[in-house]
């Protein structure tokens, strides 16, 4: 017989609190080494595909897991209309070639003699092709005229020029501006293609042609920051940029590029500043009246209590979290990215709308089910371990609860802050392939002409030509009509 061991009331407790605070670690342990295995091998795709079947419409909150029931929501349906194709229409086709490529023409006739012949008409065949791009001199000959009785000399003036005194062009000087900020192809490379053309460069040639552009761009630059900082909806983001460090050679410090888009303008801009606290977004917004979206970095938190300051959280962000615990506690992490590809689904139908419809979309349909998620998140949260990945991904959201809701209290206003995340892509892709900037300075050149061509991109405009022209025309261009030059002035309220 096995002898019996008598532990007192107390010591038992403390053993069951031990055992669940061990089994919290765990949990937690396992969920970042998982995180850590899905970052190295891992997809960084967030696609999810509901595994529970929905043949009717059941009730909201009839998952495993929770012990809260309510009443099946009922929503307005929205009718799309889909064109349908009919069975006998064929592929359409290629898509034809732009029209404003330069066309080559070479006429083919037939091997048999064609005399006597009348034309009935052609085939026209188009094949794209590429020819690499060249460098061309242009020369500006100025001939010199003597005035009659030696009274003096008469020449031509020079047409003015982007870099005074200097030898590169407008097409060159943003050809190495597009092919840095847009291709991210770092200025060594470029120097090397130029190379093949009989062309050596230095890098401070070429530093000092970026620079001389940057200057001549600063008051468009200027105007456009501050176009956005006066605009009453913004999203807010920041991402990291080496820079190198000046003082220790070989050496380089972390940055940082701020952004700040105003969807309404369609306009975006950037600014560094070497460090990630609160001093760049206070100094910017320190007179900001509206609404300001962003992530869930701490920062912003402040900014919420200031007159006039409206917070708006970002659904992708809470999205996110609840999808990285999905493999800890499937049935609810499900359950809530089920319902919040409701709230997605029905942004997708409304995305044309006006801001009154979508506001009033909102508020019959995505209102309702948010309330719903609002109350089984917080019965949720109260069956779960706080520190499991279910736990942490349901407090992320219902911390931000208020936030969370604040795009559905007016048309203007986005579901998430994806559109000032997809404007920081560039700066993400580019520093992969040129690593660091060169300084401080550099930095903060870098981040004007990120500015300019991202508000292009924002507006579906061709970056060189826009680019190209604008150095062409600032040098002689009116101040009180610098708008006219900002990427979207074809948007812009009359």
């Amino acid at each position: 017989m096995q002898p019996t061991i008598t532990i007192p009331l107390a010591d038992y407790e403390a053993l069951i609190a031990d055992n669940k605070q061990l089994n919290e670690k765990l949990t937690q342990v396992l969920f970042q080494l998982a995180e850590f295995q899905r970052m190295i091998f891992g997809t960084k795709s967030e696609r999810f595909t509901s595994t529970v079947p929905l043949p009717s419409a059941p009730t909201l909150f009839d998952i495993p897991g929770s012990g809260v029931l309510l009443e099946p929501l009922t929503t307005k349906q929205i009718t799309v209309t889909v064109p349908v194709k009919k069975k006998n229409e064929g592929h359409p086709g290629r898509k034809p070639l732009p029209a404003h490529l330069t066309r080559e023409v070479t006429i083919l006739e037939p091997s048999e003699s064609t005399e006597g012949m009348t034309v009935i008409g052609q085939d026209i065949t188009e094949v794209l092709d590429y020819t690499p791009g060249k460098l061309i001199v242009r020369q500006f000959i100025r001939p010199k005229y003597a005035r009659a009785k030696g009274s003096g000399i008469v020449t031509a003036e020079l047409p003015e020029m982007p870099i005074t005194r200097g030898m590169a062009g407008s097409g060159l000087l943003t050809q190495l501006i597009i092919s840095k900020f847009i291709d991210s192809q770092p200025i060594y490379r470029q120097i090397e293609i130029f190379k093949r053309e009989g062309i050596e460069l230095s890098p401070a040639t070429v530093a000092g042609w970026i620079e001389g552009t940057a200057t001549l761009l600063e008051p468009l630059y200027n105007l456009l920051v501050k176009l956005v900082l006066a605009a009453y909806y913004l999203q807010v983001d920041e991402t990291r940029l080496q820079v190198l460090d000046r003082k220790e050679k070989g050496k380089s410090t972390r940055g940082w590029i701020w952004a700040y888009h105003a969807p309404l303008l369609r306009l975006v801009m950037f600014d560094y500043a070497e460090g990630r606290g609160k001093e760049n977004p206070a100094h910017h917004l320190k007179h900001f009246k509206g609404f300001l979206q962003t992530d869930g970095y701490a920062v912003y938190d402040g900014f919420g209590m200031l007159p006039g300051v409206t917070l708006a959280s970002c659904w992708a962000h809470s999205r996110r979290e609840i999808f990285e615990s999905k493999d800890y506690d499937l049935p609810r992490a499900e359950y809530v990215l089920k319902e919040i590809g409701r709230l997605y689904e029905l942004e997708r139908m409304i995305k044309t709308l006006s801001a009154a419809e979508r506001y009033a979309q909102r508020q019959e349909i995505s209102v309702p089910i948010l309330n719903n998620l609002h109350i089984w998140m917080q019965q949720a949260f109260t069956e779960v371990l706080p520190q499991s990945p279910i736990g942490k991904a349901l407090a992320y959201s219902l911390k931000r609860w208020n936030r969370l809701m604040t795009y559905t209290t007016a048309g203007e206003l986005e579901i998430d802050s994806n559109l000032v995340e997809n404007a920081i892509r560039p700066i993400a892709m580019g520093r992969k392939n040129y690593l660091f900037a060169g300084s401080h300075e550099s930095a903060k050149r870098m981040a004007m002409l990120y500015s300019l061509l991202g508000s292009c991109k924002k507006n579906g405009i061709e970056p060189f030509s826009w680019l190209k022209k604008t150095i062409e025309l600032l040098p002689s261009w009116p101040a009180n009509r610098l708008n006219e030059l900002l990427p979207n002035y074809k948007t812009q309220e009359n």
